[in-house]
């Protein structure tokens, strides 16, 4: 790859850039030629370039790797996107749960005429002799750890920003790695943080963010993260991985879908997020955090996913009429949410569940059996955590409904002001679980809440009187109880890591000790049935409940009454799984 990219050669010849290297150099105290030398040779790694020619050679393999699947894109929001692409720079943060995911926002670009993108990528996926096309394909791989790296954090931030200030198109997966769950991993600042500082430094450009979901019926690469969710080894990424990743997608799955969400104008949210915070300590983080939440509305609820919901809520084998009798409250739901649904499925349609059913045994997620007078249909053996990473992917758009449903539990155990109670538990539920979720503004959430009380109300009336007693009797008629399935999986893992932690001996805690601790014991606990699903015992549900209680001071050492509050943090998980039980008890007992 030649060293004379555009960017480069901005860069390496611009002052301003060489001020900022001998300044470096200084505080490190190193040769300011060696500094600029080594920022020389980084930015050559990451630079990159669209040629025609290797673009085209690289949009034919991209569309062979992507074969498994039939890529719909958003057709509308793609051709609103034209006008904005003539006048800024549009930064694509796109959820990511698949290898393909870096592959489908360039063929999606491609395809409706939109600029292409300079691609960040890993460098884990920087190996010969894909990496030589992909450079001159716009693709920008960038080290994974540059904790100490200074001068290649120094070079990064300066490339974004050169990128900018050509008003280039950026794409880069707002989560940082593929997800384990199904669902949006917590976003990550470092990317974004440059492109704050970029437009801040140079106060006649703009961008605009555009999230964009990418969610796919199936995805043959499930099994292997699940697996490493749970503790297994990840397979590294070589020319021997790429090939048979490769034959994996001669097998069809189903269609994926790419919707981009309202675009950002990040300027003025910059500003925005600045006349609320004066000391701007948390705009980036805002920034990204409103992302994912777009990023989440924006992502459709697919059959395959309302599937899964419903075989995992069974948990035995259903019928035809057994899984549409389960899914028809659930559609029901997001029809009335207004949730879009992948492809405007009918999800009561009883072909189009048949053949999601079919399609779920072909791949081996779901068994079937024909012996007896009706076929039935159940979860394969060891395929609970691949049909909860399908569930997962629709589960942003159950999470409110299920925090109303504990919060009406709460009421009805509260005092005689059962709405000032459900409005409390509902807010401290927020907090609990906002490490893994994506929640609306503390304002915003309160008015989902309300929204969720109303269409859980019988009869849908609105919340005219809210005592104990009128909690009960929504709780008791409201369809469907979702709370044990969406947040059950998390308060179990949330439950065992303070339990261990109010347990643990050292008052230090070793992170990776202390995370293999929670596995062994989460193993035990699935095998008492302490816990409700293997699906708890994961590394991905356990390191959001760590990063809680270590945002609640529970892992600091020197932290005063630390034993006491590492217990009130257990009891406090405690009680909220009694919570969900109690919600788990009237699902049962409904028709």
């Amino acid at each position: 790859m030649s060293s004379d990219t555009p960017e480069v050669v901005q860069l390496l010849a611009d002052d301003g850039f060489a001020g900022r290297l001998a300044e470096l150099a200084r505080s490190l105290g190193r040769d300011p030629g060696e500094v600029s030398a080594e920022a020389a040779g980084y930015l050559r790694e990451m630079g990159a370039v669209h040629t025609a020619r290797a673009m085209s050679a690289w949009s034919r393999f991209t569309r062979w790797m992507f074969r498994a699947h039939e890529l719909l894109v958003d057709e509308e929001a793609a051709r609103r996107l034209h006008r904005l692409d003539r006048k800024y720079s549009l930064l694509f943060l796109f959820s990511h749960r698949s290898y393909l995911d870096g592959a489908a926002v360039p063929v999606a670009l491609d395809r409706h005429g939109l600029s292409p993108a300079y691609t960040l990528g890993g460098s884990n996926l920087n190996f010969f002799p894909v990496n030589h096309l992909a450079r001159r394909s716009g693709i920008v791989y960038i080290r994974r750890s540059t904790h100490d790296q200074p001068v290649y954090k120094l070079a990064l931030r300066a490339y974004i920003g050169q990128l900018i200030r050509n008003r280039k198109n950026l794409s880069w997966s707002i989560e940082g790695g593929r997800t384990r769950t199904g669902k949006l991993r917590p976003p990550t600042y470092g990317i974004v943080r440059y492109v704050v500082d970029a437009l801040e430094a140079a106060p006649d450009t703009e961008a605009l963010i555009v999230p964009v979901s990418i969610v796919y019926e199936q995805l043959h690469e499930v099994g292997s993260m699940t697996a490493e969710a749970r503790g297994s080894r990840k397979r590294p990424e070589d020319i021997r991985w790429l090939v048979n990743f490769a034959r994996l997608q001669a097998n069809r799955l189903g269609r994926a879908y790419l919707d981009f969400g309202e675009p950002v104008p990040l300027r003025e949210r910059i500003a925005e997020l600045r006349g609320a915070d004066q000391q701007g300590r948390h705009v980036v983080e805002r920034i990204a955090l409103d992302t994912s939440h777009r990023i989440n509305q924006a992502t459709p609820v697919t059959v395959t996913a309302v599937v899964c919901l419903a075989m995992l809520a069974a948990d035995r084998a259903l019928t035809l009429d057994g899984v549409l009798e389960t899914v028809a409250p659930m559609a029901g739901y997001i029809e009335s949410r207004r949730w879009p649904v992948a492809g405007a499925a009918n999800l009561t349609d009883r072909a189009t569940v048949r053949r999601t059913l079919q399609e779920l045994v072909a791949s081996g997620v779901l068994t079937s059996y024909d012996g007896g007078t009706d076929t039935v249909w159940v979860i394969g053996p060891g395929q609970h955590l691949v049909a909860a990473f399908y569930r997962n992917t629709a589960i942003h758009m159950l999470v409110d409904r299920a925090i109303g449903e504990l919060a009406l539990v709460a009421a009805t155990e509260g005092g005689p002001d059962g709405l000032a109670t459900a409005t409390e538990e509902a807010l401290r539920l927020r907090d609990l679980l906002k490490f893994d979720f994506f929640f609306a503004r503390r304002r915003d959430f309160a008015e989902q809440m309300a929204l969720e009380l109303a269409i859980i109300e019988p009869g849908g009336g609105g919340l005219h009187e809210f005592t104990p007693a009128n909690a009960r009797r929504w709780l008791e008629h409201g369809k469907p109880l979702v709370a044990p399935l969406v947040l059950r999986p998390y308060l179990d893992a949330y439950h065992l890591v303070a339990d261990r932690l109010a347990a643990w001996e050292d008052e230090e805690v070793d992170e990776p000790r202390f995370l293999d601790e929670c596995l062994r014991v989460g193993k035990q606990w699935a095998l008492q049935g302490r816990l409700a699903s293997e699906e708890s015992v994961s590394l991905e549900l356990f390191k959001p409940a760590l990063h809680l209680a270590r945002h609640r001071g529970l892992l600091d050492s020197s932290a005063s009454d630390l034993r006491q509050r590492r217990a009130d943090f257990r009891d406090e998980l405690r009680e909220t799984v009694r919570r969900v039980t109690v919600v788990a008890e009237l699902a049962q007992q409904k028709p």
